[in-house]
Order: C-alpha cells, then sequence, then structure tokens
C-alpha cells in the first residue's frame, strides 16, 4: 500500500458529484492498461476511502456512492473511479507508457505482417518510420491488438503491408527434430510432419509472416546450419 504523501489522485464527475481516491502512481497505471498483468486494487490504494475532495479529506457521501455507483463498498466503488474516471498521471509516466506501448505496437506489426509483394516481412524501422510519418498516436490505456489495426490502417498508403499468416516447410536432422519441437511450437502451429527414410524430420508450420526470417535463423542455429526452410503457398 503506498503511503499518502506518495499517492496522486484518481477522480470521477458524474451528474454533478465528484469522487476521488489516493492511489500508487505506478499501480494505476499498470490496472488501467489492458496489456499489463493483474493489479490487486487493494495494492494500488493509499486508504480504502472514498473522497469527495481528498485534499481536504472530505469524505464521499455514502447516499451519493448509492446513487452513482448502485454501491458503498469502497473497493468496488474504487474499481469503477479507475475503470471509468481520469488519473493523474505525472508527465514522465506519461511519456514512458507512450514509449512502452508503441514498442509494443510497432513488434506486433513487424511480427504478423509482410510486404505482399513479396511476401517477406518489413524490417521493424521502416515500420516505425511509417508510423512517425503517418503520425500514429499510442495510448496507453488502449490494448496492443487494438492498436496494432489502427496503426496498420494508418501506415498502408505508405508501404504495402498487410497482416497475414504463411506456411514455412522445414527439414531437420533427425538428431535434433526432438529437442527442437518446443522452439518450433513458439512460432507457430505445425500443421503437417514426416519422418523421412534419412531419419530426418519434415513439418509444415503455419506463423505469423513476419517471423519467416527469424524462423529460417532459429532453425540454423538449432541444426548448425543444416535446417532446410522454404515458404510454400
Amino acid at each position: 500500500m503506498v503511503n499518502v504523501d506518495d499517492a496522486i489522485i484518481a477522480r470521477y464527475d458524474y451528474s454533478g458529484e465528484h469522487f476521488e481516491i489516493l492511489v500508487d502512481p505506478d499501480l494505476a497505471a499498470e490496472y488501467r492498461n489492458p496489456d499489463s498483468p493483474d493489479v490487486d486494487i487493494e495494492d494500488l490504494l493509499a486508504v480504502e476511502e472514498i473522497f469527495k475532495d481528498s485534499k481536504k479529506g472530505d469524505k464521499a457521501s455514502e447516499e451519493a456512492m448509492d446513487k452513482i455507483f448502485g454501491t458503498t463498498d469502497p473497493i468496488e466503488v474504487s474499481k469503477f473511479i479507475l475503470e471509468k474516471g481520469t488519473v493523474q498521471l505525472t508527465a514522465e509516466q506519461k511519456r514512458k507508457m507512450q514509449a512502452d506501448k508503441r514498442n509494443l505496437v510497432i513488434n506486433k506489426i513487424a511480427r504478423e505482417s509482410i510486404n505482399p509483394q513479396n511476401g517477406l516481412p518489413h524490417p521493424v524501422q521502416r515500420i516505425e518510420n511509417a508510423c512517425d510519418e503517418a503520425k500514429v498516436k499510442f495510448d496507453p490505456f488502449i490494448s496492443v491488438d487494438q492498436q496494432a489495426q489502427s496503426a496498420l490502417k494508418s501506415i498502408k498508403p505508405l508501404i504495402p503491408i498487410r497482416f497475414e499468416k504463411v506456411k514455412v516447410a522445414v527439414r531437420l536432422p533427425g538428431s535434433v527434430a526432438g529437442s527442437a519441437y518446443s522452439v518450433i511450437h513458439g512460432f507457430g502451429q505445425i500443421l503437417n510432419e514426416e519422418w523421412q527414410q534419412d531419419g530426418s524430420w519434415i513439418g509444415v508450420i503455419e506463423m505469423p509472416g513476419g517471423l519467416q526470417d527469424s524462423f529460417a535463423s532459429k532453425m540454423a542455429e538449432i541444426s548448425n546450419g543444416e535446417a532446410e526452410t522454404k515458404a510454400i503457398k
């Protein structure tokens, strides 16, 4: 639980009523971030009280809470305030959260997209440049998946790009195929597999388009350069 002196204010206004809670700035930011792990609301509250004016110490009336939230439970009301209200984040917090979300969104686009003109992934830097040119805004409180779709629409006029899954065939020496299984599953789904008479293993894996190069590199590393990979239609 954060010290009251270090807490920031989260507030919610509705129908002429004003409600405030005192929260840990970092945990409150994590709580509102849809891509962050779950945060226990009791850990982020400085005090389990709902205020009308926290600076004066004036508590919100139970009548007002029941009228607006349908409950007087401070935990339930705090959840509502954090989800629907505003949090007084510092400028540094906002900058860091936006930068973190920007990286997550751009990496997702790079991981799952291809250039439809040649079927190959785009370098991360090219996607970053396109996002900058399109002036894409990144919101810390909107999910990566949602913002990736929005960003993709914004940069499509600038570079040929689309989300697409691809199928990649791979041949591995039998000596490493078993140990490579868990690594392969990390890239995508094995659609077909077959052991050859020479002891080698052949599989077809469906994966996000942007992972083709990483997959080929990883298979080469695992097999000491003996792996063969090929994108197939």
